[in-house]
């Protein structure tokens, strides 16, 4: 088990080494942000049930197809979260690699 946060992600990018599992995090989590800006915008909080499948189906798919292996949310659920998005604005940051 990890400590914090900080001692986490690492591990959690070392299980994001697939560029294509990283593209479909990153797909998976624009679609979220898009979903969310929809049910707000037609008020509407039908869209959020895409929510969960958008993010957790985009990157369950990276995982089992390209990176092979069993994703962090069935360990650590919210670290798993939190990584995600810390991932996500690390790509657009340009620290990680699409």
């Amino acid at each position: 088990m990890h400590a914090g946060f900080r001692e986490f992600y690492p591990s959690y990018l070392d299980e994001h080494r697939d560029r294509r599992c990283r593209r479909m995090h990153f797909i998976g989590s624009w679609l979220v942000i898009v979903a969310i800006v929809v049910a707000i915008v037609a008020r509407n909080a039908w869209w959020l049930v895409a929510v969960p499948l958008c993010g957790y189906g985009c990157a369950w798919v990276g995982h089992f197809v390209f990176e092979k292996n069993k994703p962090a949310t069935f360990r650590n659920p919210l670290y798993s979260l939190m990584g995600d998005w810390r991932m996500f604005a690390d790509v657009l940051r340009g620290r990680v690699k699409l």
